[in-house]
C-alpha cells in the first residue's frame, strides 16, 4: 500500500489537473456550508443529553430511515460497489447479501429488538443488557463497540481519504504537505475529521440524522446521474447504448453464466464472501447485530417517537438497497465504457493496483463540470457522515458506561446546571474520539493488503466484535436466569476466536497465545476471590480451557492452502461474512456456560416483547 501511495503522489497531479474546476469547488463548499447551516437550524436547543443523544425522541421515522440508509451505504459502498462489478470476474453476487441478509435482519430487529428497547427510555442497547446482566456488562459491551467502531469507521475514513486524495489532494493540500513534509492524504483524513467533529458538536444526533437525509438524497440522484452519463458517453443513441451495455455485460463469460449480471452463487466454498449461503445465514446474523446492537445504527432507532415509528424506520430503510442496484449498474456501465475508451497509462496503473479507483477516475475525467463537484461533495459528505455517526455513538456509550456511574454531582447544582455540565462533557468526548478516529484511520493501511476490495475491508472490520455484541443481547433477552459473569469472559474469547480465524501469521499466533494466557489468569484470580463451589469452579474452568484450546487450534490450523497457484501457494481463510456468526456462537455458548445464577431478573416473555 505504501508503494501505491507513492504511485498516486507521482501521477495524480497529471490525472486530476484541469478536471476539477472552480465550479466544482464552489459546489463542494456550497453543499457543505448548506448542510451545516440546515443541520444547525433543525437541531434546535440541546439542553439535555436526551436532546443531544436521542433528539428528544421526536424525530420523524422517515428521516430516521433515510439516516439508516445513508449510514449503511457510506462512501465506501458508493465507490466500492461499482468497482466490484467492474473488476475482472466481478458480477452482481454482492447483491445477494443486500436483498436477502439485510432484509431478513431488518424484520428480526423490527419485530423483536425494537419492542424490547422501547419498554423504557434507554440510550443504547448496552443499557438494556446492563439492566439484565449487570453493570459490568455495559462496560464490556461499550469496550467491544468502541473497538469495532474504531476499526470499521477508521477503515472507512482512511479509504475515503485515499479517494479524495486522488481527486483533490494536490490542489487542496499540496502546499501544506510540502511545508510540513507530510502526504496530502494525511490532510484529507484530518479535513474529514475536522468537519465531522464540527457537525456532531453542532447539534448532536439531530444534526447527524438530518445531514444524513440530505446525503441519502444526494446518493440517490448521484447514482442516477452517473449511470445516465455512462450510457450517454458511449457512441450511439441512448437506447442503443443501453442494449450495448446489456449485451456486453452478458458476454463477460469470466463473471459467470449471466456475465456481469450473474446474481446467485450456490457455491459451498467457505472462502467466497458472496454466496447464497453467506447471504441467508451469515449475513443475516451479521446484520441483526449491526442494526440491533451496534450503537451507531441502533442510536437512530432510539430517536423515534415510539416503537411503531421505530419499526417503520427500520423496515422502510430496506429501500436503500435500490441505491446498491443502481451502483452495480454503474459498474457494468464502466466495464463497457472503458472497453470502448481504454484508460491512459497513468490511470491504468492506478486501477491495476487498486480497482476501487475506477469510479473516482471516471468522475474526474469524464463527467462535466458541476456534476463532478456534486458527486465529490457526496463522497466527501458520506465520509463525514460515517464519522459523525460513530462520534455521536462513542460519546454516548462512553458517557453512560464510564462517566455517569462515577460522576460526582456538583455541590448545590440544580438539575438544569447539572444537565448542561453533562452535555459539555459529551462534547469534550466527541472531540476526543474524533482525534482518536483520525489516528485510527491509518491503522487500516496495515490490514488493507488482506482484502482485494475496500468494501470487504470496511465490512470485515466490524466482524471482530459484532458477534459478541449480538450474543450479549440474546443472553439478556432470553429467560436464562443467569448473570453477566460468563459474558465478561466469553466476549474477549469471541474476539480472539474471530482474530484466530482471520489471521495466521506468526505475530497473530503470538497475540492469540498472549490473549489466552491473560484471560485464563484473570479468570483464575477472579474465582479465588468469589465464593463459588469447587465443583462449579473446576467445571467452568474446564469449559474455558476448551474454548481457549479451540481458539489456539484455529490460529494454527484454521486455514487451507491454495495450491492452484504454481508461483507460491496462498493461505485461504474463511470469508469475512462468517466472522460475526463465529463470534456470536463463541460468545453466546461460553457466556452461558461460564455464567452464575441470577434470580433478580424478570424473565417474562410478555414483558420482554411488550413496548
Amino acid at each position: 500500500m505504501a508503494d501505491g501511495l507513492c504511485l498516486i503522489i507521482a501521477n495524480q497531479n497529471s490525472i486530476s489537473a484541469g478536471h476539477f474546476t472552480d465550479l466544482d469547488w464552489l459546489i463542494v463548499i456550497g453543499y457543505l456550508v448548506f448542510t451545516t447551516l440546515l443541520g444547525g437550524m433543525l437541531a434546535g436547543k440541546q439542553a439535555t443529553i436526551r436532546d443531544f443523544f436521542l433528539g428528544g425522541r421526536k424525530l420523524p421515522w422517515a428521516a430516521v430511515a433515510g439516516s439508516i440508509i445513508a449510514t449503511e451505504i457510506s462512501a465506501v459502498t458508493f465507490v466500492g460497489v461499482p468497482a466490484i462489478v467492474f473488476s475482472r470476474g466481478g458480477n452482481f453476487t454482492y447483491l445477494q447479501l443486500c436483498l436477502i441478509g439485510t432484509v431478513l435482519a431488518r424484520f428480526i430487529v423490527a419485530y423483536y429488538l425494537v419492542p424490547a428497547y422501547y419498554r423504557q427510555e434507554i440510550y443504547s442497547p448496552y443499557d438494556y443488557m446492563a439492566e439484565r446482566l449487570g453493570g459490568r456488562v455495559r462496560s464490556m459491551t461499550t469496550a467491544l463497540f468502541t473497538l469495532g467502531g474504531l476499526l470499521a469507521q477508521g477503515a472507512r475514513v482512511y479509504l475515503t481519504a485515499m479517494i479524495l486524495d486522488l481527486i483533490v489532494g494536490p490542489s487542496m493540500f499540496g502546499h501544506l504537505a510540502e511545508l510540513t513534509g507530510t502526504q496530502t492524504m494525511t490532510w484529507c483524513v484530518f479535513a474529514i475529521g475536522l468537519i465531522a467533529i464540527a457537525w456532531t458538536l453542532l447539534g448532536g444526533i439531530t444534526t447527524v440524522i438530518w445531514t444524513d437525509v440530505l446525503l441519502f438524497i444526494l446518493f440517490l440522484f448521484g447514482g442516477f446521474i452517473a449511470l445516465a452519463y455512462v450510457v450517454a458517453e458511449l457512441p450511439g443513441s441512448f437506447a442503443h447504448n443501453v442494449k450495448t451495455i446489456w449485451d456486453m455485460g452478458l458476454q463477460a463469460n469470466e463473471s459467470g453464466p449471466w456475465g456481469k449480471f450473474t446474481l446467485f452463487d450456490f457455491s459451498t466454498d467457505p472462502a467466497k464472501p458472496y454466496t447464497i449461503w453467506t447471504a441467508a445465514i451469515a449475513y443475516t446474523i451479521w446484520c441483526v447485530g449491526v442494526y440491533g446492537t451496534d450503537q451507531m445504527m441502533a442510536q437512530r432507532v432510539f430517536c423515534c417517537r415510539g416503537a411503531v415509528q421505530a419499526r417503520k424506520a427500520v423496515l422502510f430503510s430496506c429501500l436503500g438497497q435500490f441505491i446498491s442496484i443502481v451502483m452495480m449498474l454503474v459498474g457494468v456501465g464502466l466495464y463497457v465504457y472503458y472497453h470502448h475508451f481504454p484508460l491512459e497509462a497513468d490511470a491504468a496503473a492506478l486501477v491495476a493496483e487498486k480497482t476501487d479507483r475506477i469510479f473516482p477516475l471516471f468522475i474526474i475525467q469524464v463527467l462535466p463540470q458541476g456534476v463532478t463537484g456534486l458527486l465529490i461533495a457526496g463522497i466527501f459528505a458520506a465520509a463525514i457522515s460515517s464519522m459523525d455517526s460513530i462520534l455521536a455513538a462513542l460519546s454516548q456509550t462512553t458517557l453512560s458506561a464510564f462517566y455517569l456511574p462515577l460522576r460526582r454531582r456538583t455541590e448545590g447544582a440544580d438539575e438544569e446546571t447539572e444537565a448542561r455540565r453533562i452535555v459539555r462533557i459529551s462534547r469534550i468526548l466527541v472531540v476526543f474520539w474524533g482525534v482518536i478516529l483520525c489516528l485510527m484511520a491509518f491503522v487500516a493501511d496495515a490490514a488493507s493488503g488482506k482484502y482485494p476490495a475496500i468494501l470487504n475491508l470496511a465490512l470485515s472490520m466490524a466482524g471482530y466484535t459484532g458477534g459478541a455484541l449480538l450474543a450479549g443481547f440474546l443472553l439478556a433477552f432470553l429467560p436464562l436466569q443467569i448473570d453477566g459473569k460468563g459474558f465478561l469472559y466469553s466476549a474477549p474469547l469471541s474476539v480472539l476466536a474471530v482474530f484466530a480465524v482471520a489471521w495466521h501469521e506468526p505475530w497473530a499466533r503470538t497475540i492469540c497465545w498472549i490473549g489466552a494466557i491473560v484471560l485464563l489468569a484473570i479468570w483464575s484470580i477472579a474465582n479465588l476471590r468469589e465464593r463459588v463451589t469447587l465443583w462449579m469452579t473446576l467445571r467452568q474452568t474446564l469449559y474455558l480451557l476448551v474454548g481457549l484450546g479451540a481458539m489456539l487450534y484455529l490460529s494454527h490450523h484454521g486455514y487451507w492452502m491454495d495450491l492452484a497457484s504454481e508461483a507460491s501457494p496462498k493461505i485461504i481463510t474463511l470469508a469475512w461474512p462468517w466472522y460475526v456468526p463465529i463470534g456470536f456462537s463463541v460468545a453466546y455458548v461460553f457466556g452461558y456456560l461460564l455464567a452464575g445464577q441470577s434470580t433478580g431478573a424478570d424473565n417474562s416473555w410478555s414483558k420482554r416483547l411488550r413496548p
